[in-house]
């Protein structure tokens, strides 16, 4: 790693030149060109004499339409469902014997090997359990799992009040608006006021940088999504932090049926999607449509036009006090002979009405279809794009047996030969690529956290994806194709070279050539750097290709180039 280099990483002119020459010899190597595209399938690429693949059959054996976009998929399980089937389908993970049961996920992890063809090391299972169920490992979170055993660790994960997190409750506590209730907000913020939607949504961000309890906050963005009410957006100014403490966080390791019924009572979520301005004369179809469409059965129960109307009225009445608070107003309830997908109810009276909706609401918190549709969910965020069908049904099954319950859900899955065996079978969204990324370079909080996660926050608008920032109702994306821009790639790169090179002031950086021993050559320096950001080692091409680059040169002059291109790389982009 001594002397100078002909061409100096990282100068001005010639220093260019260099990087695409750098960029050139790695999409020769496969590295470069395997970054700009989603890594999903069973391999990098598809052979060059393969022939391109009809959609596959749907879960129930019924043919996929071809599709491009959301908008042409009207037949598909829900937005991701297309975007997946209009790709073709995607291999996923290898589809083992379903029959055998295993005691926990260590001894499935144990018992399970992986088949697909991926760049991902397969050999240490808790590199992939921490690339699923955290915001990306780190030398410290891979430490405690291989201390105590991928079932202790989860043991304590699922119940993350036993968990200490001095780290990341300071972080939280950076933003005293977070965790304001309605009536907080509204005295210490002007009406109508982004403050304390912002700092809720950016706190969450220092969360997910920064807190022990990782396994929550992954499945608290889960349910973000899935019970999605944007922040900022109208009608959350005061609100929308209680909505997110209350209902999502507090529920999201609970049951979902709770969850769901504190969902429909929550002024956040009336206001979100109208049903405050719902009444008997005048009823707003919002939120009966999409508890329907998002929150429980989806679009393949078969529900019709009619269950839609019906659904709206049986939640007539909920509205909102001035004051930010839920407030039940049997004047304003629709009454009337109601049937919804099998429920039915003579709905006579007003004052019942508030108790009806909440039984409404359990009868579709506990139906097939939306055990069916929340186990998919799952699959798809943990498994792989397209899930096994036997998976999605074995989750399902504990699902219903565990009356809503969300954890033994997850340990189905987590014990499931589906999970071990999707090593490399997801990608990581913008956002989750950037926190790995400070996860991975140590990023700590600093002298001024609370305008540097500010501005990091703001930084991954540009990027596309800023933490609970989603506008429509139907939560971000979760498949690879959604995320196929090269916008959003090169941004996601940028941010990368801004963590490397402590663009946002205030936070504690790893200097790049601190992160690893700089003595031997300049291969075991890669090979050391490999192994402290992507947790493996390179395939032997990747690995020459960096070398030829940046042999000669010295880890100060190579370090800050270097580190960026690791991450840049599609071994980081797995999830």
């Amino acid at each position: 790693m001594d002397g100078s280099p002909d061409d100096e990483p990282g100068g001005q002119g010639q220093g260019a030149g260099s990087r695409r020459k750098l960029l050139a010899a790695l999409i020769g190597g496969g590295l470069g060109a395997a970054a700009c595209v989603p890594v999903i399938g069973s391999g990098l690429f598809a052979p060059d004499d393969e022939e391109p693949q009809p959609p596959r059959s749907r879960a129930d054996g019924t043919p996929r339409k071809a599709a491009t976009t959301p908008a042409d998929g009207g037949t598909y399980l829900d937005r991701d469902d297309s975007y997946t089937a209009g790709a073709g389908g995607q291999a996923g993970s290898a589809t083992p014997d379903p029959a055998e049961l295993f005691s926990g996920p260590a001894a499935a992890a144990a018992a399970t090997e992986v088949t697909v063809s991926t760049i991902l090391d397969t050999s240490a299972p808790e590199l992939h359990l921490l690339r699923r169920f955290t915001f990306g490992p780190n030398p410290r979170t891979v430490a405690e799992v291989r201390q105590v055993g991928i079932d202790r660790w989860l043991a304590a994960q699922l119940a993350p009040d036993t968990v200490p997190d001095a780290e990341g409750d300071a972080a939280w506590r950076v933003f005293p608006l977070a965790a304001m209730s309605p009536a907080q907000v509204r005295g210490a913020v002007r009406e109508y006021g982004w403050d304390a939607m912002l700092a809720h949504a950016q706190a969450t961000l220092a969360r997910q940088l920064w807190s022990r309890r990782q396994v929550h906050e992954v499945v608290v963005d889960f349910w973000a999504n899935h019970l999605n009410v944007t922040l900022p957006s109208d009608g959350a100014w005061d609100v929308g932090p209680s909505y997110h403490n209350t209902v999502i966080r507090a529920h999201a390791l609970g049951s979902f049926r709770a969850m769901l019924t504190a969902a429909m009572r929550h002024p956040a979520m009336l206001r979100y999607l109208s049903n405050d301005e719902s009444r008997r004369e005048s009823v707003n179809e919002n939120l009966g449509r999409e508890l329907l469409e998002l929150h429980t059965v989806g679009v393949g129960a078969g529900y019709t036009e009619d269950d839609v109307r019906n659904s709206a009225f049986l939640l007539t009445g909920r509205t909102t006090t001035k004051e930010g608070e839920f407030k039940y107003d049997p004047k304003w309830h629709w009454t009337g002979p109601v049937t919804v997908l099998g429920f039915g109810d003579a709905n006579a009276s007003g004052p019942g009405g508030l108790a009806l909706g909440d039984r409404y609401l359990a009868y579709l918190a506990t139906h097939p279809a939306t055990a069916r549709q929340i186990a998919r969910k799952l699959a798809v965020r943990f498994v792989a794009d397209d899930p096994p069908k036997a998976l999605v049904d074995r989750l399902a099954a504990v699902y219903l047996e565990s009356d809503t319950e969300i954890v033994p859900v997850l340990k189905a899955l987590l014990s499931s030969r589906e999970f071990w065996a999707s090593v490399g079978q997801k990608t990581r969204r913008p956002l989750e690529n950037v926190v790995a990324s400070a996860r991975a370079l140590d990023v700590r909080p600093g002298s001024d956290t609370a305008k540097s996660v500010a501005d990091l926050y703001w930084s991954l608008d540009e990027v596309g994806q800023r933490p609970l920032g989603w506008a429509p109702p139907n939560g971000y994306p979760d498949v690879a194709g959604a995320w196929a821009s090269a916008g959003s790639m090169l941004q996601v790169w940028n941010r990368h070279r801004g963590l490397v090179q402590g663009w946002w002031k205030g936070l504690t950086y790893t200097k790049p050539e601190d992160l690893v021993p700089t003595k031997g050559s300049a291969a075991s320096y890669v090979d050391a750097l490999c192994e402290r950001l992507l947790l493996q080692r390179m395939s032997p091409a990747h690995r020459q290709a960096l070398v030829a680059f940046f042999d000669g040169a010295t880890a100060a002059q190579a370090a800050p180039h270097l580190v960026p291109v690791v991450l840049d790389s599609p071994y980081f982009a797995l999830r």
